[in-house]
Formats: C-alpha cells, structure tokens, sequence
C-alpha cells in the first residue's frame, strides 16, 4: 500500500521552495498543542491542583517559620549559656588569682618563719656553745687551780720539810697556841 504524502512543495516565484503544514479540521499542529495546553490547565484547575500546591507550600513555610522561630530561641539560649559560662570562667579566673596571691602570701610566711626559726636555732646554738666552751674554761681554770694548789702544797711542804726542823717547828707550834690563847 502507497503511502499518501501530505507534504506538497509550492513554487514561490524567486525560486525558493515552501512546505505546507498539514491541517486536520481546519487546525494547524500549533493549534491542536495550544488547545491540548488549554485543556490540561482547565483539567488542573477543576481538579484544584494549584490549591493543593499553594496549601503545600504554606504548609512548608509555616514549618520553615517555625523552624526559624525555633532556631531563634535556641539562639537566645545559647547566647545565655554562653554568657553564663563567660561569667563563670571569669569569676574561676579571679578565684585562682586569689587563690596564687593567698598561697604566695603563705609561702612567704611560710619563709619568714623558717627564716626567723633559723636565727633562734643558730642563736640557741652559739649560747649552747659559749656554754660549753666557758664549762670547759672554768673546768680548765679549776683543773689548773687544783693542780697549782697541789704543786704549792707539795713544794710548801717539801720547802718546809728542808727548812724546819723539830725546833723550829716546835716554836711555830707555841707561837700559833699562844696566838689562839690570847
């Protein structure tokens, strides 16, 4: 079966060539897809589509407001915390200063005693010392006295054993009774 070509070139008069658009009912191809368009839209319309796309997207803005409004709030709390937390580490921060000044403060008391307990300890030390070494000078002084004494006694006595005889002593001894008597 041949085929019906519905296609006819035309002449034009300077020699170019024009095809001819097929018709049916006495509509072109660009009228049969505009009335198709016309149709459709009308379809859309009675069906309510652009209701429900319009509910749809009030819909995600309400939930995007919300979302922002939430955001929002989180924001301010945030904010707050975050304050709260910069007021906390400043006042940790004036605490461990007072907290260094205090125990630079007691280690210098902590020094000026063991300093100050240092000068009593050496200073009972010298006493214990001068002590010790004026114990050692009198002992000395004594030991020396004692043995002086001794040697005076035994050279006395050995003076007095060459230079007095029984006379001489007899006389000494009559001498002191006499003494005593008056």
């Amino acid at each position: 079966m041949a085929e019906a070509n519905t296609t006819a070139t035309v002449e034009q008069p300077h020699g170019s060539e024009h095809e001819v658009e097929p018709a049916a009912l006495g509509l072109t191809p660009g009228m049969w897809v505009a009335a198709a368009m016309l149709v459709f839209l009308l379809v859309l319309v009675w069906k309510k589509v652009p209701a429900a796309i319009t509910g749809g997207l009030d819909k995600q803005i309400d939930a995007i407001r919300n979302q922002l409004a939430e955001a929002k709030a989180l924001r301010a709390e945030a904010e707050k915390l975050r304050a709260e937390y910069a007021a906390k580490i400043a006042n940790a921060e004036k605490d461990a200063a007072a907290m260094l000044a205090h125990a630079r403060s007691e280690a210098d008391q902590i020094v000026a005693k063991a300093a100050a307990d240092t000068q009593d300890v050496i200073a009972r030390r010298e006493k214990m010392a001068s002590d010790k070494i004026a114990a050692a000078e009198r002992a000395a002084v004594d030991d020396l006295r004692a043995k002086a004494a001794s040697a005076a006694a035994a050279a006395a006595a050995q003076l007095i054993a060459q230079n007095h005889g029984a006379a001489a002593d007899k006389a000494l001894v009559d001498g002191a009774i006499a003494g005593l008597v008056n």
